[in-house]
């Protein structure tokens, strides 16, 4: 398999809900740096967004899904935090694992695409 770059040609999930609500791989990076460090602040500066901004986006997230995506504390002695509730952590390993089953079902279809493009 080759080494993902710039240049190869990739599938991008996003997955479109009712009433203009989307999931896709911005929203599960923001998941991944939440459960790396802890903080929607922390996490949102990784990505070089506001915390505002990262705020409303698990805000967005809390709000499509009859379970929590993340919860979160406020600062007190030991400072605030968040964390994936385990409703979180499935939708991000599913979310993942329907990425890898697109490029897998799409495989031949992008090599024949990328044989065919021009430089």
């Amino acid at each position: 398999m080759k080494n993902a770059s710039q240049n190869t040609l990739t599938p991008i999930l996003r997955i479109n809900f009712p009433h203009e609500d989307r999931l896709g791989r911005g929203k599960m990076e923001l998941l991944e740096h939440i459960m790396q460090t802890g903080s929607i602040s922390a996490a949102g500066r990784a990505m070089d967004m506001s915390y505002r901004r990262a705020w409303l986006l698990v805000s967005e997230m809390n709000r499509m899904f009859k379970h929590p995506v993340v919860e979160s504390q406020r600062g007190g002695q030991k400072g605030g935090g968040a964390v994936l509730t385990a409703f979180g952590e499935e939708l991000l390993n599913r979310f993942r694992h329907m990425e890898q089953t697109i490029r897998a079902m799409l495989a031949a279809d992008l090599d024949w695409l990328e044989a065919n493009r021009q430089p």
